[in-house]
């Protein structure tokens, strides 16, 4: 390349007269050329933006910063693969076979801290009843375990979370992928399809578990991370939203959370796991609710305000003395999580998503 290289003006070229200064020689048309025209202002040069039918185009003048050796080989040098991000594809068809494989094992196998904390409830009950109930509910997912059946017949909708890393590319659509994940495990893993296609007027059942429930949150990085929940209705049933109002403070929010639990009595098949939004909208609230249901049980939350709140709500939930199955027992509630986020200064939104001892959920990061 030589210094201070000039391309002329193509006439044919659409933009044509796009870079016209009247001067024949000036004719500088760096479209086609130069690496910095995307840049807009950022390239240092001096133009003004033109419209040529309807397209914003640049009208450069003087420029001759790409075509000068010196600073071609500036440019260039610093395009090396250390400077430059490109993203990581992941095909849907990836998706779909994770969410299959999850869906299956999540009805099959139970998390490894709930089943320490039922084992670890069983060691406290001293009620013959609730000790007799615990020893059934750890049989039984031991055997589906080993037997590859589900851990319950309610197989629940399935809500799948996915945190997509910011250099991730899906190639294809993510909510046919996870569909189709869905239609597939619950076809090869023989679970019960639980879906009906409308609430009212047309309650058809979809016949193979879809849609999911699906829901996106963008993360740092180049991964997918894949959370399937298959939520039974059983507890989903007995959840409860509340828009409290600042006056009504920790005591509002600690009556709304037990009264929730009372309520429902023995139709989420306890022991349950209690998950609390706050905050947000209405909306946010819930969702954050069910995101509390996700986190292992007997980690606290990262503020410690809140870890001391989870602690007394559980306290109390199991000084409630409903027990397992309903039966009476000390324990009601095998653990509870709350997450928070900003909200209205007018507001206090309060959600509690409750799940049975079945908490199933599982994770695969592709």
């Amino acid at each position: 390349m030589q210094e201070n290289q000039r391309f002329f003006t193509n006439k044919a070229c659409m933009f044509f007269p796009c870079h016209d200064t009247g001067d024949e020689a000036s004719h500088n048309c760096l479209f086609c050329y130069c690496p910095l025209y995307p840049l807009g202002k950022e390239c240092g040069g001096d133009f003004t933006w033109a419209k040529h039918e309807d397209i914003k185009v640049k009208l450069c003048a003087n420029c001759d910063f790409p075509h000068h050796a010196g600073n071609y080989d500036a440019v260039i040098n610093k395009l090396t693969p250390e400077n430059l991000t490109f993203p990581r594809t992941v095909n849907a068809e990836q998706i779909t076979q994770a969410v299959s494989r999850l869906c299956i094992e999540a009805n099959i196998r139970l998390p490894e801290d709930v089943k320490t904390a039922l084992e670890n409830a069983r060691k406290r009950e001293d009620s013959p009843i609730a000790a007799d109930i615990l020893d059934k509910i750890i049989e039984n997912h031991k055997l589906a375990e080993a037997r590859n059946m589900p851990i319950c017949q309610d197989t629940g909708v399935v809500c799948v979370f996915l945190e997509i890393g910011e250099n991730v590319h899906i190639k294809g659509n993510i909510q046919t992928a996870v569909n189709e994940g869905v239609r597939r495990g619950y076809k090869e893993g023989y679970l019960r399809n639980s879906v009906v296609r409308a609430p009212l007027f047309d309650r058809v059942n979809t016949n193979d578990n879809t849609p999911a429930m699906l829901y996106l949150d963008q993360v740092p990085g180049d991964k997918v991370t894949i959370t399937v929940v298959p939520k039974g209705f059983g507890s989903e049933n007995m959840s409860a939203v509340k828009m409290l109002i600042p006056s009504d403070g920790l005591e509002g929010v600690v009556e709304f959370v037990l009264k929730t639990v009372r309520n429902a009595g023995p139709n989420p098949c306890p022991p349950i796991i209690v998950g609390v939004g706050l905050g947000g909208t209405l909306d946010k609230a819930a969702l954050l609710a069910k995101k509390a249901l996700l986190r292992p049980i007997g980690k606290p939350a990262n503020d410690s305000d809140f870890a001391r709140l989870e602690d007394s709500l559980l306290e109390k939930i199991n000084a409630l003395g409903i027990g397992p199955q309903g039966f009476g027992g000390r324990t009601t509630a095998l653990g509870v999580s709350i997450e928070h986020t900003a909200t209205h200064i007018a507001g206090l939104p309060c959600a509690v998503n409750l799940n049975c001892h079945a908490a199933r959920h599982t994770t695969e990061v592709i």
